[in-house]
């Protein structure tokens, strides 16, 4: 039995045991080592990776936005500033379920279907990443504290309080100010993100678009400490943010509120020039609009109604309606006939008022003509040809004309470019030329074109801020100042402010200029003279005036009227009716300022345009100029 029992080995069992115990003394060793090796690795070796990986855990840097330039009228009257808000945001990378917190949100503060809408139309534009998409923009200080309460189940709101920009004067100066509109897809692509990090609104239009990097100022940043919340615990630094510059501008707020007054709600544009400096005092386009509806955000229903009306608002009629100018065109072809020597102040003709071109049948009248009677001013020299606005004289005149040197001439007045410094997107106009009919008609010129040129109709096409440049040359007798809308800034920020178009119009002697003015002095004052017959313009703004105004009247067809028909007003349409223009400047002698006016299918120049300018130099040059520069009103807040 005992040869078939197993023997213990305890020495066997000792060494196994002995291995089995330095094998996993070794082991643990080698862990230790590795643990330490790790420990350097991380501690020492990659130190400032995982910390900077760490910092970025709890340390936020949040650009800080530059609080945007003030734009002020020559006055000091603010005409753009900035109004501290306070908008409920939703960072949509930071919530679960959108929907539930919408309704979350609904049962604890009001908040309008339209501002629904508008959140989920711009929730489904390009953005930022966690750039804030606005539900509500203005909320009262109950709401913050609601909201405040309750912000610790409301993950992805955001309370934020900052300046938005604010137009005291509503529609008054929406098309010469400009103003700004919340940062589009487009803009992210061109702009310098990096300076627009925090801003919300861009320079969409006039002033505030084209001085947009001088009034944006620059972006400053802070870094804060966060817990795993997104709780802001401390701020560790603050680069502050650069306002940007103040605007002053050559605008008059007394007097384009005389001027909106004067026009009465009729559409149409007015647009007045400091002689001296070439300064813009009224920039006037009507209808308009409030800009403040872009900065509060509109329904795609407002939105709709304001861009399809008939009457445009949206349009900037001051730089960008192109009309036919009229008779107002009258002294350029006049000067252009005594430059090139093809008239004098004592020829004559005889105005029966018709005109036909020898070898054709078609028949041109003079603006009095009627089925009963042809009008017509008898002898008719160019000094009457321009008071009593005679078209057969300049249907005459503008036969021996060579199309090209007309178009050349009228250049030396601003007509086809635009001569303004900072109104970029002002329209050029049209003085067509030979080479442009061919070009764009595929049609030679007729000796018939210069006809109707020559009274300022056919393919010439002016803007109101061209006219009264060209009123502003004459008024300095050939002396050139290109309109602008800045007066000063915190700092010189255009090079192109110092810069002027030809110094003056060659060409054209002292006399020839006083005699062309001393004509259109006769458009308003010849009815005082008691010579037996009027200017054009004396029944309606030449009586009972203390200063003497040099002026002329226009109207321009908007519909071709067939050959011996009468033109009857009230047989067309509203929209089809003529348009009436008057532009002028005074004092005569000493000018101080020259303004275009224009009434769309207003009729008669004289009659209808003719008052609204005469208010405006009553208002501009009355010796109480303090009430010119209070008289206009804020528009109440919204």
């Amino acid at each position: 039995m005992a040869n078939s029992l197993s023997i213990k080995d305890s020495f066997s069992e000792r060494q196994l045991y002995a291995s089995r115990s330095m094998s996993l003394g070794l082991l643990v060793l080698v862990m230790f080592f590795l643990l330490i090796a790790r420990s350097i690795q991380l501690q020492v070796v990659e130190y400032d990776a995982y910390r900077t990986r760490s910092d970025e855990n709890r340390i936020q840097v949040e650009p800080i936005a530059p609080s945007r330039g003030l734009i002020y009228d020559r006055h000091g009257t603010l005409l753009a500033e900035n109004r501290p808000q306070v908008s409920l945001m939703i960072v949509k990378e930071r919530v679960q379920d959108l929907g539930w917190l919408l309704d979350e949100i609904g049962k604890l503060i009001e908040i309008k279907p339209t501002s629904i809408e508008s959140f989920w139309r711009k929730l489904d534009k390009p953005r930022r990443p966690l750039e804030g998409v606005p539900l509500k923009t203005v909320l009262s200080e109950s709401e913050q504290a609601i909201l405040a309460v309750n912000r610790h189940r409301l993950k992805g709101v955001e309370v934020v309080s900052e300046l938005v920009r604010f137009y005291p004067f509503g529609d008054l100066f929406a098309h010469s100010v400009g103003s700004v509109r919340r940062i589009s897809p487009g803009d992210l692509e061109r702009l310098d993100l990096a300076e627009y990090r925090a801003t919300k609104f861009i320079g969409r239009r006039g002033v505030e678009s084209f001085y947009e990097e001088t009034l944006h100022g620059i972006s400053g940043y802070r870094r804060i400490e966060t817990d795993a919340h997104g709780m802001v615990q401390r701020e560790l630094e603050v680069i502050d943010a650069l306002s940007g510059q103040n605007l002053t501008l050559q605008l008059d707020a007394g007097l384009q509120e005389i001027a909106v007054n004067a026009l009465d709600g009729r559409r149409g544009a007015i647009v007045a020039i400091d002689t001296r400096s070439g300064g813009i005092l009224v920039m006037l386009s009507s209808p308009s609009y409030d800009p403040n509806d872009f900065v509060e955000g509109m329904t795609t229903v407002q939105f709709s109604k304001l861009s399809e009306s008939k009457d445009t608002p949206m349009f900037n009629r001051a730089i960008n309606g192109l009309y036919s100018p009229g008779s107002t065109y009258k002294p350029i072809v006049a000067l252009a006939g005594i430059a090139d020597n093809l008239v004098n102040w004592k020829e004559e003709i005889q105005d029966d008022g018709w005109f036909q071109i020898p070898g054709e049948d078609r028949i041109y009248r003079d603006w009095g003509w009627t089925v009963e009677d042809s009008g017509g001013q008898g002898k008719t020299n160019l000094r009457r040809a321009i008071y009593r606005s005679s078209n057969v004289f300049f249907y005459d005149l503008v036969t021996r004309m060579d199309v090209d040197a007309l178009a050349t001439f009228s250049a030396n007045f601003g007509y086809g470019f635009n001569s303004a410094i900072d109104i970029p997107d002002a329209s050029e106009g049209l003085v067509p030329t030979r080479s442009w009919k061919k070009s764009a008609k595929g049609s030679a010129w007729y000796l018939g074109d210069n006809v109707n040129l020559g009274i300022g109709q056919g393919d010439l096409l002016v803007t109101p801020l061209q006219l009264a440049t060209a009123s502003t040359v004459i008024a300095n007798r050939g002396s050139w100042v290109r309109p602008k809308m800045l007066l000063a800034s915190d700092k010189i920020v255009n090079e192109a402010l110092s810069r002027e178009a030809p110094s003056r119009v060659e060409g054209i002697s002292s006399a020839d200029w006083e005699l062309l003015i001393d004509a259109m002095e006769d458009v308003v004052h010849r009815g005082n003279r008691g010579l037996g017959e009027d200017g054009t313009a004396w029944p309606y703004i030449g009586q009972n005036i203390n200063y003497r105004m040099a002026g002329k009247s226009g109207t321009a067809q908007v519909v071709e009227i067939k050959q011996g028909d009468e033109y009857d007003e009230d047989d067309l349409d509203e929209y089809n009716r003529k348009h009436a223009w008057f532009t002028a400047f005074a004092p005569a002698d000493n000018p101080s300022i020259a303004i275009a006016v224009l009434v769309e299918n207003g009729g008669g120049g004289s009659s209808v345009a003719g008052p609204i300018a005469r208010a405006i130099f009553d208002a501009h040059l009355s010796s109480d100029q303090e009430q010119v520069k209070y008289t206009a009103k804020l528009r109440p807040d919204r």
